[in-house]
Order: structure tokens, then sequence, then C-alpha cells
């Protein structure tokens, strides 16, 4: 099961996506492993992840992935390890920051085969994958260049992700609104 969460700035997306998570944990008696793809840069990121890390349960694992998010979703496939393993539900927080940190490390590499290297990962996981992402394309258009190709490659990978995930939510001022539901609901 792939769900997606989108959903602005202090929507309430991360919040969702804990409960999610918790929900599934509790119906499989899986253990969720918490990805995160933060890193802190400054005092006010430092913060931030402090509080993510106050809010989820302590008894989860914890992957800390800024770059090698593909790589990491790859070990969970038939190369790897597989359903029976104690960690099948992955809560990835978040698609964007990963790709922020793509655009800081590799600004020349090619997304398109990011993206492609991604979804195949997820295509052929056997674990319950709930991700978050920033939607950026409801604002106005960035003047600068990078914060420009930001924008469009957050755009094509939520598009990109939505394409295959069987459940899509969009969460705004703490209200999910189904955008995908799983086939038979």
């Amino acid at each position: 099961m792939l769900h997606l969460i989108i959903g602005g700035a202090r929507s309430g997306k991360s919040n969702f996506a804990l409960q999610q998570a918790l929900n599934l944990s509790q119906q499989s008696g899986k253990n969720v492993t918490f990805v995160a793809t933060a890193t802190a840069t400054d005092t006010e990121m430092a913060k931030r992840i402090m509080r993510h890390q106050q809010e989820r349960p302590d008894h989860w694992a914890l992957a800390e992935v800024p770059l090698n998010l593909t790589e990491y979703i790859e070990q969970y496939s038939d190369k790897g390890i597989t359903t029976d393993n104690e960690q099948a539900i992955l809560l990835i927080d978040c698609l964007t920051l990963w790709l922020n940190n793509q655009l800081y490390h590799q600004p020349q590499q090619d997304f398109s085969m990011l993206f492609q290297g991604f979804i195949q990962a997820l295509r052929t996981s056997k674990s319950n994958v709930i991700m978050v992402a920033n939607e950026v394309g409801l604002g106005i258009i960035p003047m600068g260049d990078v914060t420009r190709k930001f924008v469009d490659q957050a755009g094509w990978l939520n598009q990109a992700v939505a394409s295959i995930a069987d459940q899509v939510t969009f969460v705004a001022a703490g209200l999910p609104m189904a955008l995908k539901r799983p086939q038979g609901e």
C-alpha cells in the first residue's frame, strides 16, 4: 500500500500521516520506521525536527535518509528485506525535503532519472509506505531560477508518486480530503 499525503506548510499533513501509521501499525501488528529526510541546517530547523521527534512514539524505529531514499526503499523489495520484517511500515516525512537536499547537493543531476528510480523502488517495495509531501504549486510563480526549478521538480515528483499511489490525501487546515482512494473503497 502506497499512501501519498500532500498539503501546504502547517496544513496538518504530518499529524495526519502519523495517525495513519499508528492505525496501520495497530491493525497489522507491524512496527513503523519513521524515515526522516530533514537536516538541521540552522537553529529554527533543529527546533522543527525536535518538535516532530516529540510527536511520534518512542518505540518507532528511525532512519535518517536525507539523500539516498531510493536505495533505502530498495531494502524492502524482493532484493532485500521481506514483508515479514518487523519494520514493514515506512513513514517518509518528507519527499519535499528530500528533493531540496537533492537540489542542494546535486543541482545538475537528471531529476527525471532520479524520480524514475524512486518510483521503481516504490513499485517493488513490499512495505506499506506512507509519504508526506508539500504542495508548493498553489502559490505565485517564484522569481528566481533555483526556486522555479524547485517548484517544478516538486510538482513533477508529486505527480509521479500520485500516479502509482493507492491512496492520495490532500490536507488543508487539518482536514484530510481524499483525492484518490484504494480500488474497491
